[in-house]
This record gives structure tokens, sequence and C-alpha cells, in this order.
């Protein structure tokens, strides 16, 4: 067997200590539970270095980076992260570090706040920074968070940017709106349409566009609406009026009385014109009963489905141990 030089044992433990570094940052920014980072792999690398430098550079990567200035998560989550770094620091042996210690002391005085930002970071070297609610459930809606289904299909855009490329999409329940912008900053459409009917997330979602530099005003590639729109009572003539090549969804399929009013939307939009539309809904299994209700009632209303493959490149860091799944939908013959 021949042994790995120096050089090549030098250039694996560069690439580890960077995928290690991007792994962090990309958890950090996205506020994600602590115990998804991959603490394994750093105490590997601060066994393998015997040197508690990474430990400075993840800080450039995540509390000292210039996004944690202008869009920092919540104080509580900077708090417990860098209390579980320091904790990690000290169980392998390694030297205290002031910085460490200066940006605890400095978020531990922070005072709390009921909203904090999340940022997450695409391919291109971009990001996706959103102010959001820190409960689930707020101001009567779930809409004020982002959800897996929704980063779910964002991956799938960014792997399949031709399916939106100078279309005009339509997203129904666009939330705080992570889908909607990475699909504009990276798939270039010719429109895009951001909808919800609840009037907090509709004020939420034009607040994070202007975060983004996108509005109704300063289109650049893609021209840009937000439009409310109440699936009880949208008219066939009003989906008209938006003529949309593609329609998008994520994590609208989560209640029975919701499903029929979805359902009567999707075929409306489906039977609309001469020209079939696309359409792609995202969902987080929840409740199987009421995801096959769903299924049932597409295939009553004559519209017939396919399960499409998940995005191949994993851009996010979230819990993929839930059951997604995302569906096209199309006229039944």
């Amino acid at each position: 067997m021949q042994c790995a030089t120096s050089d090549e044992r030098f250039e694996s433990g560069t690439q580890d200590k960077a995928k290690i570094l991007k792994q962090f940052q990309s958890c950090f920014f996205a506020t994600n539970r602590l115990v998804s980072y991959p603490w394994t792999n750093l105490e590997k690398e601060l066994e393998r270095s015997k040197s508690a430098d990474v430990i400075l550079e993840l800080l450039k990567q995540t509390c000292l980076h210039s996004l944690c200035r202008k869009f920092p998560p919540l104080p509580r989550y900077r708090k417990c992260f860098l209390s579980e770094l320091i904790r990690r620091v000290e169980a392998a042996g390694c030297e205290p570090m002031d910085e460490l210690y200066d940006a605890l002391a400095e978020v531990v005085v922070a005072p709390e706040v009921a909203e904090g930002y999340r940022t997450y970071l695409l391919p291109c070297g971009d990001s996706v920074s959103l102010l959001e609610s820190v409960a689930l459930i707020s101001e009567g809606t779930t809409g004020l968070v982002t959800w897996e289904a929704a980063l779910y299909l964002a991956e799938w855009a960014l792997d399949h940017p031709h399916a939106f490329n100078s279309r005009k999409v339509l997203e129904l329940g666009s939330g705080a709106g992570l889908t909607g912008i990475a699909l504009c900053r990276s798939c270039a459409p010719l429109s895009y349409i951001f909808s919800d009917c609840h009037p907090s997330v509709l004020r939420r979602l034009r607040d994070n566009l202007n975060l983004n530099g996108l509005n109704e005003t300063n289109c650049t590639r893609t021209e840009i609406t937000v439009e409310e729109l109440d699936w009880t009572d949208v008219t066939k003539e009003r989906l008209n009026d938006i003529s949309a090549d593609v329609l998008i969804a994520a994590d609208v399929v989560y209640d029975p009385e919701v499903v029929m009013v979805l359902v009567e939307l999707l075929s409306k939009f489906l039977n609309r014109g001469s020209v079939p539309p696309e359409v792609l809904i995202c969902s987080t299994v929840r409740n199987p009963e009421t995801y096959a209700g769903f299924k049932r009632k597409l295939g009553d209303a004559g519209i017939g489905h396919q399960v499409m493959r998940g995005a191949i490149n994993h851009v996010f860091e979230y819990n993929r141990q839930c059951e997604i799944e995302l569906v096209q939908l199309f006229a039944s013959q």
C-alpha cells in the first residue's frame, strides 16, 4: 500500500477544514439546531492540527462575519452557540481564546427579541437573509418562518433553473419568501409573483424583499410583484390576468379544509388555457392521512401527478429526516 505524502496529507487536511468551516457557517446563519453541527469533525480537526487556530477562523465565518453584523441571528442563539463552542474547545484541551470570550460577553448583554434573522447561503456566493419569527405560530399564522419544504423546493429549483428561466412564475403561500427570493436570484424568471392572504405575511414578505434588494419598484432582470390571493374567491379570470406559466407552492397541504380549496384553485389554473402550465407542489408529509386525501381529491378533480426526484445538490442545512415530497401536477386527459 502506498502511503500518502506530507503534501497530500496537508491538502486533505486543508480541504477537511474548509468543509467544516462551510458547514458551521451554513448551520449558524440558518440558526439550525446545535445538534446538527458537525461537532465530531471539528473535534477531529482540533486533534489533528493540535491548534485552536481553526476556532478563530470559525469565529470569523460566523459571529465575527459581516453578515452577522448586518443580519444577526437571535442573541439567545448566538449565546448557546458560543457556549457550546467554548465547551468543545476546553474539552479538547486547547488554550482559551480571548476572541471567544469577548464574543460571548457581547451577546450576553444583548436584549432578547421576538424576531431574528436567518440567512441562507446560495451556491453562487450570494445569500438570502430573512427576518423571521421566533415562534412557529405567531399573529395567527405559520407563514412568518421558513419550513423544510420551502428549502427542499428551493434546492430543486437551483438544480433545475431551466424550468423557470424567462418564465412567469406564481407562488402560492410564499410565507417569509425564501423559495421565491432564491429562485429570483439564481433562475432568472421573467416575472415572479409572491402571494399570500394573511396581512402580516404580506407585510413581512415586502420587508424581506427589501432586505434582499428586491422589490416591486427596483426590479432588474425579473419583474417582481406581491399579491394578496385568497384561495376561496380566486376566479379563473383572475388567474388569466396573472397569466403565469409556472405555479409553485411549498407546505400548503396541511389541513383537509384547506386542501379542498387548494385543489379547486389548482384545477382552475390547469384548465385555464390551451397551453398546459406547469405546477409543482412540495409538501412535508406530517399527516399521511391528510396528504393521501390531497392526492385523492386531485384525482377526483381530474388532476394527475408524478413524484419528482429531489435535488441532487444539497445546498441548505436542514432536517432531512422528515418526509418531503415534490409532485408535478397535470390535467388528466
